[in-house]
C-alpha cells in the first residue's frame, strides 16, 4: 500500500492498454504502477511491492509476459497476479496458469467491472 492505497502493476507493451488501466485504477482508489515491457515490470516490482499484478501475455517477445510471472514466483512474490491475454480460453491449452501461480486471466477487452470486482475480493478492500 501507498498512502492508503492498494498498488496495482499493470504490465503491457500497449500504451493505450496502460492508460485505461492507470484511469480506471486511479478512479476508484487504487495506486497504479505501470511498465511497458517485462524487464522495466520486474524492476518496478522490486522496488514497489505492489499488492495487485496484471500482466500482458504477448509483449516485446511472445513469452515476454510468462517470462515475468516466473520471475516474479522466483521473487518471492505473494501477490495475486492475472494474465491478460487476448487468446482467450486457447491459453490453457498453451500454459499452465496454477504452475505459473496466476490467479486468474482477464481478457483484452479487459471488462472494468470484473476488474474492480477482482481487486475488490483479492485484496480486501
Amino acid at each position: 500500500m501507498k498512502d492508503g492505497k492498494h498498488l496495482v502493476l499493470c504490465v503491457d507493451d500497449d500504451a493505450d492498454i496502460l492508460d485505461s488501466l492507470k484511469l480506471v485504477l486511479e478512479a476508484n482508489g487504487y495506486a497504479f504502477l505501470g511498465a511497458p515491457s517485462a524487464e522495466e515490470g520486474l524492476k518496478v516490482y522490486k522496488a514497489e511491492k505492489p499488492d495487485f499484478v496484471v500482466v500482458d501475455l504477448m509483449m516485446e517477445e511472445v513469452d515476454a509476459g510468462t517470462g515475468l510471472v516466473k520471475d516474479l514466483k522466483l521473487e518471492g512474490n505473494t501477490a495475486p497476479v492475472y494474465m491478460l491475454t487476448s487468446v482467450g480460453n486457447e491459453l490453457n491449452k498453451s500454459i499452465d496458469s496454477a504452475a505459473l501461480g496466476l490467479s486468474g486471466v482477464f481478457q483484452k477487452p479487459i471488462d472494468n467491472d470484473m476488474l474492480l470486482t477482482t481487486l475488490k475480493t483479492k485484496l480486501k478492500a
